[in-house]
């Protein structure tokens, strides 16, 4: 295998990236989108913490009506932050894009939450719809596939600012709904990675870190993610020096969490195909997160297919299905990686500058 031109969740054809972000006046939070191909894309969803916040996840499962989806929405802010799946909405409704009814269309946006209420200071300084707009916004600048779609001009708060993942760059760190997350006491983000296997299939993975668990070995402090890595992915990554890695006292972890994200390959799958790719994406993030799926995390992750190539053949689910594990314990890595420290948060590098390979 070999990452895809980006390394990021672009690599998958017809899928792009938004993030939007409030910083300041109480506020550290923000929301991510995964926008689908206009014509949307079939997905799953595999649901494993013990105190998640999601939204429209039962429209995924195979018994029900609705095939695709035309957006997905990651955002800060707790069961409070699903609001900000409004605002995509009103953007994919203005636009006509959605579920055909009798007097128009109803987008379908799954969306999940991670709890990083009162990381700026002010407890119910949460995303909101307007957020979510400017989020697909961002998303839709990076799409020229998608410009004949006639969004209007993004309302946003002067708190807020916007960032797209176009074509030849990944965005990855403390944006998005990674702006307020943690990790283990470490600063958390967002992650991306992908994945172009030898048949030409692509998956990738969009990942926002916000764990209880620890993300590191336990007996190095070595990002475990960083295992799975491809030839050259992380090599100006190393195990930090013993005794530096046995001085770290951790913050204290918050008493909730979550750790969310996006599966997605090209490859055409079924809605129950896209729930078992969901499923084995959970186990990249339990090698990644130690311990996940616990009490206090909602971790969910939602499986797309834009089913650009063809159906499986042979092994190539089972191909999928491996690279997606890794894929997401990737993302975990480059999350914490990117992710900028603050108080009460440090980034990774900070906390262990023996782990960075010097030239």
């Amino acid at each position: 295998m070999r990452p895809g031109p980006t390394n990021s969740m672009a690599d998958v054809a017809g899928l792009r990236v938004g993030h939007a972000q409030r910083i300041g006046d109480g506020y550290r939070t923000g929301v991510s989108v995964v926008l689908a191909p206009p014509g949307g894309a079939v997905a799953g969803v595999d649901v494993r913490g013990a105190a998640p916040g999601t939204r429209e996840t039962e429209l995924l499962d195979p018994r029900n009506l609705v095939e695709r989806v035309h957006a997905i929405v990651l955002t800060g802010g707790s069961a409070y932050g699903l609001s900000a799946a409004c605002g995509v909405m009103e953007r994919l409704a203005d636009a006509g894009v959605g579920f055909p009814v009798a007097e128009g269309v109803v987008p379908i946006v799954p969306s999940a939450v991670i709890y990083d209420l009162g990381r700026g200071g002010r407890f119910r300084a949460t995303p909101d719809a307007v957020l979510g707009a400017a989020a697909y916004d961002a998303a839709l600048a990076s799409a020229p596939s998608l410009e004949a779609r006639p969004a209007p001009a993004p309302s946003r708060s002067p708190l807020s600012s916007a960032a797209a993942s176009p074509e030849g760059s990944a965005l990855n760190g403390s944006i998005g709904a990674g702006t307020g997350a943690m990790a283990g006491g470490l600063a958390g983000g967002i992650g991306t990675a992908s994945a172009v296997l030898p048949s030409g299939i692509t998956v990738a993975a969009l990942a926002v870190v916000n764990a209880a668990g620890s993300v590191l070995d336990p007996g190095s402090g070595l990002l475990s993610g960083t295992r799975y890595g491809l030839p050259g992915e992380f090599d100006h990554v190393r195990e930090p020096d013993h005794d530096e890695f046995l001085r770290w006292q951790p913050t204290k972890a918050p008493s909730f969490n979550t750790t969310i994200g996006v599966v997605a390959t090209d490859l055409t799958l079924s809605k129950a195909q896209c729930g078992k790719l969901a499923g084995v994406a959970h186990d990249g993030l339990a090698r990644a997160i130690r311990p996940a799926h616990t009490m206090v995390d909602g971790d969910t992750i939602f499986a797309m297919s834009t089913c650009g190539r063809p159906g499986p053949e042979d092994t190539e689910l089972h191909d999928v299905l491996a690279a997606a594990a890794d894929v997401f314990s990737r993302a975990v890595a480059h999350a914490v990686l990117h992710a900028t420290g603050r108080e009460g948060a440090s980034a990774y590098l900070d906390v262990f500058p023996s782990a960075r390979k010097q030239a």
